[in-house]
């Protein structure tokens, strides 16, 4: 399993953006107003935040783990008793994603992205 992304809210973009970029992220998707998704300066990890509404006070940060095999993956620790609040399903960002959520509560993500993750069919 390899720690591939994390998403943030965010209650505007056009100011969270060029935060970012100072950082030195490199922005990679600009779907404004509500995505943005940043390569990390080293390694293969990227960043994303999303628009909200409001912060959340309950789910906070979405945490992504890519798993090669994620069919087999999800096999392997629902055997172990874990329960999984979204089987893998392909979505419409052309990953393939299951969803789960820690003991506090936190949103994890289990996924196969491969190639699209750093080069979707609307990269910058």
């Amino acid at each position: 399993m390899n720690l591939n992304q994390v998403t943030v809210p965010s209650l505007n973009l056009l100011k969270a953006i060029p935060f970012y970029e100072k950082l030195g992220l490199k922005l990679i998707v600009k779907s404004l107003p509500h995505y943005a998704r940043f390569e990390c300066p080293n390694g293969t990890s990227t960043f994303s935040i999303h628009l909200v509404d409001e912060l959340p006070q309950v789910n906070g940060i979405y945490v992504y783990f890519e798993c090669e095999n994620l069919d087999d993956k999800v096999q392997e620790l629902k055997e172990q008793g874990i329960l999984f609040e979204q089987e893998p399903k392909d979505e419409s960002w052309l990953w393939r994603e299951a969803k789960l959520k820690d003991f506090d509560g936190n949103q994890l993500i289990l996924f196969y992205g491969g190639d699209n993750r750093l080069n979707p069919p609307w990269r910058i």
